[in-house]
């Protein structure tokens, strides 16, 4: 028995201590360092290759029914700013050679996304990363694979700007906008400003993504109570969702995602081996992120969060993606590892390894929530027949009309102007 009093302080501390306590499931990995290299040494648990039936923790809440996107108070949604969004959105005017727009890479008969391993890149670069549907984005609390933006508000100009998506500049892109009669009366129309900001534009386009959500899935009726919304397959696939075959420990909630990171094991992607172009884009994202030169120079991996914020044992972890949508947006993964949701299950069943037997670059920060499952072929199939619930219809949008260039002034004027100084 301990000797220690209950004292005021005591007592204080011990509650901060259990609220702080949740599940790693709940809030990602972030175990204790080790002495020697920073990396976890956190083992699986009996408990955590158990199977179970339902959620093996009350910190992790079940899958919910989608409700309405969240709005922030300096933001307000209207028909007129969502409009305006719209047009933005599609417009390749809000980059940098005016060939690039946000439906470039966030293609809607692609899933709003881009069905390849790397995103498409600015002219003459290649991407590094895989795009992410923006379908159900309004949703997130971070944006983008290691959670580097807090809003659709920031995630607009991340895009825009970044040198290998859009290669913006403010002022060019400014300037563009206000040579644009349609613009110039619609910024007026919702912010009330005589020329159009670029600081505004970023808010109609995050307007605009708020209405890119889909809350009518097989799995929402059901969760509201259509008992009919899912086939007996699906039925069991959701069983296994919950139970042997351990997904909801990550995806769960109303979103399928705890937004939490993880290192679930995926492989590097090969393409930096073989493709020239895609290993200087590699390279010029690990100068920019501000690696050591050691890890600039051996490192053939993706980090992810340890960008963010330079921790060792948060190598090789992304966050959480939701589910929903999920059979219009492969190839799957940061980088497109898996083209199929099929291979998807394949590598979890294994324990995170793809069928060469490859696994992350990382091993000493891979979380010990992915355990080999020893799925049969049928319930590979159920579980594959679940997931398929995530997604309603297709989200389908017909591509407006843009509103063209118009000079400032005539000719005849600006020699007018010239004479009269």
């Amino acid at each position: 028995m301990s000797s220690l009093k209950k004292t005021p302080i005591l007592m204080m501390a011990t509650a901060v201590a259990a609220a702080l306590s949740v599940s790693a499931a709940a809030m990602g990995d972030k175990p204790p360092v080790s002495a020697d290299n920073g990396v976890s040494q956190v083992q699986s648990t009996p408990a955590m290759a158990g199977t179970f039936a339902k959620a093996p923790d009350a910190a992790i809440p079940p899958l919910a029914p989608l409700g309405p996107p969240p709005i922030p108070l300096d933001n307000p949604m209207s028909e007129a700013k969502t409009e305006l969004g719209k047009l933005l959105f599609f417009d390749p005017r809000l980059g940098g050679d005016a060939s690039v727009s946000c439906a470039t890479c966030h293609e809607p008969e692609q899933g709003w996304s881009w069905a390849e391993d790397f995103s498409r890149g600015y002219p003459g670069t290649v991407h590094w990363r895989g795009n992410q549907t923006i379908i159900n984005a309004a949703y997130y609390k971070k944006l983008f694979w290691a959670g580097s933006v807090p809003s659709l508000e920031a995630q607009a100009p991340a895009a825009a700007k970044g040198g290998v998506a859009g290669n913006g500049e403010n002022d060019l892109m400014e300037a563009r906008l206000r040579l644009i009669p349609g613009y110039v009366e619609r910024f007026n129309e919702v912010f009330g400003e005589p020329r159009p900001s670029i600081g505004n534009a970023w808010k109609a386009i995050a307007a605009y993504q708020r209405t890119l959500v889909q809350r009518d899935t097989p799995l929402d009726k059901y969760l509201l109570g259509d008992s009919s919304a899912l086939t007996e397959q699906q039925v069991s696939g959701k069983a296994l969702f919950e139970g042997k075959g351990r997904c909801i420990l990550c995806h769960n909630g109303a979103l399928a995602s705890n937004e939490s990171y993880y290192n679930i094991g995926v492989p590097r992607a090969e393409r930096w081996l073989e493709d020239g172009l895609a290993q200087i884009t590699f390279r010029f994202q690990y100068y920019g992120k501000g690696a050591t030169e050691e890890l600039y120079r051996t490192v053939k991996d993706d980090v992810g969060l340890y960008f963010r914020n330079k921790n060792k044992w948060d190598k090789g972890k992304f966050r959480v993606p939701s589910l929903r949508y999920i059979s219009f947006t492969a190839p799957y993964m940061r980088q497109g590892q898996f083209y199929t949701l099929e291979d998807v299950i394949d590598f979890y069943d294994r324990g995170g390894f793809d069928e060469e037997g490859n696994t992350t670059s990382y091993p000493k920060t891979k979380t010990p929530l992915i355990t080999k499952l020893n799925l049969s072929d049928e319930e590979k199939e159920d579980l594959l027949a679940f997931l398929e619930a995530f997604t309603g219809e297709e989200i389908t949008v017909v591509k407006p009309r843009l509103p063209g260039y118009k000079p400032l002034f005539t000719l005849v004027e600006l020699e007018a102007a010239q004479a009269a100084k």
